[in-house]
């Protein structure tokens, strides 16, 4: 039995301009961009960095961070179902049995962050002429603050869902718990909007309700843990000389954010993957030791000179 203090979550899909919806997921990510490249050409201007070839790092980190996380989603999490339907991969809709608009289903923070990795080295190659640890060093700081927001528009999508918990701290994410289709079903109301608030709103279908039950609201947890991530970072490079340890930053960036994801790994559900195989760790878990790892390598050689990598 779910905790009386749990919360009942079934928000709107969004703000409803009568001829547009603004998805919370979608504004999260335009907060997380926007806020990234106010970061950055604060970090550039600080720098003396021609502000002109912060469009061009935009650019390269949008590309990366979208195309990453789709790919890592596939491949990482759920490579079974895409080896048979290829298409979907790039594509927001599908084909079989019916044509469908799917959107993209499925991103991963960790794609993400091999992506942005690949294109910062191109980057700086190519527009910066500085090295690669240059820039990442100044990169993980709005990437920081971007994972803050991306958590929150999953908490509004309800996806990435804890374990069952009977704490005060529990959520009860309606849509989690029915898709739309057996919301539907369940209540008898064509309309998913209706039937969702239904369940939660009408006494007369209290029995639905309270079949669901409450979780950790991880994507919270792990939001929460990203802003002390993006202070520490903050300070480290506005307060201190630490930025002048080539590799510091980064190396912090990664250790700090990777525990974090490692830790908050349990109380989630399995969301399936590389798990199935290798057991004892979840597949966030597994995917994210390489790069705790990978962190502490800087972090103990940023006292070196390092003018390429």
């Amino acid at each position: 039995m779910s905790a009386p203090l749990s919360i009942i979550w079934n928000p709107t899909e969004g703000i409803d301009l009568g001829f547009f919806v603004i998805r919370y997921y979608s504004l999260m990510f335009v907060i997380a961009f926007g806020l990234g490249w106010y970061i950055m050409k604060r970090i550039f201007e600080r720098e003396g960095e021609p502000l002109e070839k912060l469009d061009s790092l935009f650019i390269w980190t949008v590309l990366a961070t979208l195309l990453g996380a789709r790919l890592g989603h596939v491949f990482f999490y759920d490579w079974e179902y895409y080896r048979n339907h290829l298409s979907e991969i790039l594509l927001p809709f599908r084909f079989d049995p019916h044509f469908e608009f799917t959107g993209f289903q499925g991103l991963a923070s960790h794609g993400a962050a091999i992506a942005i990795i690949i294109a910062m080295y191109y980057f700086s190659k190519k527009v910066m002429q500085k090295p690669l640890l240059w820039v990442l060093d100044r990169v993980v700081i709005p990437v920081a603050s971007g994972a803050i927001f991306v958590r929150i528009g999953n908490f509004f999508n309800s996806e990435i869902i804890g374990t069952t918990t009977d704490s005060a701290l529990g959520v009860r994410f309606v849509k989690d718990h029915f898709s739309a289709r057996e919301a539907m079903n369940r209540t008898g109301i064509s309309n998913v909007k209706d039937a969702y608030n239904a369940i939660v709103t009408d006494s007369k279908y209290a029995n639905l309700l309270q079949e669901v039950p409450a979780k950790h609201p991880a994507q919270l947890y792990e939001s929460a843990c990203y802003v002390l991530v993006f202070a520490i970072l903050f300070y480290m490079y506005w307060r201190t000389d630490l930025r002048e340890r080539q590799g510091l930053l980064f190396g912090t960036f990664l250790v700090l954010l990777w525990t974090v994801r490692f830790v908050v790994e349990y109380v989630k559900e399995s969301q399936g993957g590389i798990e199935e195989y290798l057991g004892l760790f979840s597949t966030g878990q597994w995917l994210s030791i390489p790069f705790v790892l990978i962190g502490l390598y800087f972090i103990f050689t940023a006292d070196k000179p390092i003018d390429e990598l």
